[in-house]
């Protein structure tokens, strides 16, 4: 499988070489030369097939000989090794669960994805390698926990000052070692501006082996797609009719996995795209005039995107066809006041705690099955409530209980370098560590 740049598609790639240089020339996003698809008696069956088996097949192809299958079958094994139940909440929208991971959060199986094929790709390169991350809140705490103590390997993470949750700033700040953690004066948008620029600069390139772990990387992308194939496992068992797939969406990785395991043939009779105040793709949809605008901070804030970087990847897909498009995807902005509302209500009715994100996206999904009704689905629910504990327990008057892999961490250190939002700053620090 090569893999091309959707700013210049001469560059072509091979997989080893897209994961260890995170993005192309001039910024571009690597996407795959072909889409590869599923066999039907593969999709159509998969309660015969393992967990691990499931994630193989998928990966495979997008893999090809570059790691040993057996070693492949390893490295999907451990991204898949803890639970991703599907759970009914009400008679027409059921939730997958994405956060029974190590950092309670839906980026723990791209990160532990990625962590292992970059060991893989490195292991006898003697070289050292600086990832280097923004994040609007999960993905900072996903890869610190993914590439910790890692020979070999500096992890640099950007992430908005008081724009991330307390359980999600000591997820990324509090482990230490190879972890370094950049609170920046400014928005997501800022952090993964800088993290660009770093990508292009001459002397930081010459000087560092420098690579990515945001959902521009294929290695953190591709493996996204691995859970809607489980939960379409768990949803055939009491359902015929393909689901409708409602996704919170910020910086369009999660969805874009989604859509591409799609247009490989797993069934899904819709795509809702569901966005806090952050409405840039809403709009899109309605008026085919993608606009960007600086973030709004929101209660769920991984999703506080005003540039969403994947959305390229989600036009390559489609061809540009914006009817296309348009047919497949329908969005969503849903304001903090209705997502407090949706908390407190469905807590009230369901006995089911949502977190902001998840609740953006069962308001969509509510919106969407009034619109088509008859109609059925799962969202994704992709952080665990407890990593937004103010507004969710104002919003239920019910305290959260701290899940056990949590406790020690927060009694732990934070440990920061502030910097501005100036590019100047993050070049010292990449290149002096200090």
């Amino acid at each position: 499988m090569k893999y091309y740049n959707l700013k210049d598609n001469q560059e072509k790639v091979d997989f080893k070489t897209a994961t260890i240089k995170g993005q192309g020339k001039d910024k571009g996003l690597f996407f795959p030369e072909n889409i590869p698809q599923f066999e039907k008696d593969f999709i159509s069956n998969l309660q015969q097939y393992s967990d691990q088996e499931i994630a193989y097949r998928c990966m495979r192809d997008f893999v090809g000989d570059e790691i040993p299958a057996e070693v492949l079958h390893d490295i999907v094994s451990e991204t898949v090794s803890f639970d991703i139940p599907l759970k009914k909440i009400s008679d027409s929208i059921s939730v997958v669960e994405l956060f029974h991971g190590p950092t309670l959060a839906f980026k723990d199986i791209g990160a532990r994805f990625m962590s292992r094929c970059l060991s893989y790709f490195l292991k006898d390169n003697g070289k050292k390698v600086t990832v280097l991350v923004a994040t609007s809140g999960d993905t900072g705490g996903a890869v610190a926990h993914g590439f910790y103590d890692l020979p070999g390997i500096d992890v640099v993470i950007l992430y908005p000052k008081n724009r991330v949750s307390p359980v999600q700033e000591k997820q990324l700040t509090a482990l230490g070692k190879n972890i370094y953690a950049l609170e920046l004066n400014g928005t997501f948008d800022d952090c993964q501006s800088l993290v660009k620029q770093a990508f292009s600069d001459e002397e930081i390139n010459n000087r560092l082996f420098l690579t990515s772990a945001n959902s521009i990387n294929i290695a953190r992308w591709l493996p996204q797609q691995i859970y809607y194939l489980l939960a379409l496992k768990q949803w055939q068992v009491y359902e015929r009719e393909a689901p409708v797939i409602c996704v919170p969406s910020g910086n369009f990785g999660n969805i874009c996995a989604g859509l591409l395991a799609h247009f490989r043939g797993l069934p899904a009779g819709h795509f809702i795209a569901a966005c806090n105040a952050n409405d840039i793709v809403p709009e899109y949809l309605k008026t085919n005039n993608l606009i960007p605008q600086k973030a709004i901070a929101t209660l769920s804030n991984a999703m506080d995107v005003g540039d969403p970087s994947n959305f390229v990847r989600i036009l390559e897909l489609f061809g540009h066809q914006f009817n296309a498009l348009q047919h497949k995807i329908s969005g969503y902005s849903i304001d903090d006041q209705k997502t407090m509302n949706t908390i407190r209500e469905v807590y009230e009715k369901y006995k089911y705690i949502l977190d902001p994100h998840a609740s953006v996206a069962f308001a969509s999904m509510e919106q969407y099955l009034k619109e088509n009704p008859g109609r059925k689905g799962f969202i994704l629910g992709t952080a665990h409530p407890v990593k937004f504990p103010d507004a969710v327990e104002n919003a239920i008057q019910t305290e959260i209980d701290i899940p056990e892999v949590l406790e020690d961490l927060m009694k732990k250190e934070k440990k920061t370098v502030e910097i501005n939002s100036d590019f100047e700053e993050l070049r010292r620090f990449l290149l002096h560590k200090k």
